[in-house]
């Protein structure tokens, strides 16, 4: 693809995106909005990108995306819930500790993003990514050994993330 091409399409879909997060088509948004997308299409377009170029755009890889972000949100809405319900418990019904976790993700955006996730749902905190292991700060470990771990916290954001980035 023409860099005119992927200037342009990067361009219109970071605009929309602004548009539809300010919620609003007030000129002065739509042209700030119009602005800062070409800024950042140019500094794409200048070099690599972390998240990859057009290849990321085919259609498998976007429904994924789509489906990781509702995964994402019920996983953090199911896991706030746990933390609740263990805060508001009369007793302390905890288990804290580290975990390694060897992940079967190879892109480094992919770890980056699965180490996010799972800082993001209460309970768990990514605490280091060293090479293809994750040290997990577990509020409830159910398991020291390392599959089993990896079962329980990074499996089900691994199915998605390996699809979307390989």
């Amino acid at each position: 693809m023409s860099r005119v091409f992927t200037f342009s399409v990067i361009t219109v879909v970071l605009w929309a995106l602004w548009l539809a997060f300010a919620g609003s088509l007030d000129p002065q948004e739509m042209l700030t909005g119009a602005i800062v997308a070409a800024v950042v299409a140019v500094m794409r377009s200048g070099g690599p990108c972390l998240l990859g170029g057009p290849e990321m755009l085919q259609p498998k890889r976007i429904f994924y995306g789509i489906l990781y972000i509702f995964y994402v949100f019920w996983h953090i809405l199911m896991s706030n819930l746990d933390v609740a319900r263990r805060v508001l418990s009369p007793r302390l019904d905890i288990n804290p500790g580290i975990v390694k976790v060897r992940t079967t993700l190879k892109s480094p955006v992919g770890r980056m993003i699965l180490a996010n996730s799972i800082t993001l749902s209460p309970g768990t905190l990514s605490v280091d990514i060293a090479g293809d292991d994750l040290y997990i700060h577990w509020l409830d470990v159910k398991s020291r050994d390392a599959q089993a771990a990896a079962h329980e916290i990074t499996e089900g954001f691994e199915k998605y993330l390996e699809v979307i980035f390989g």
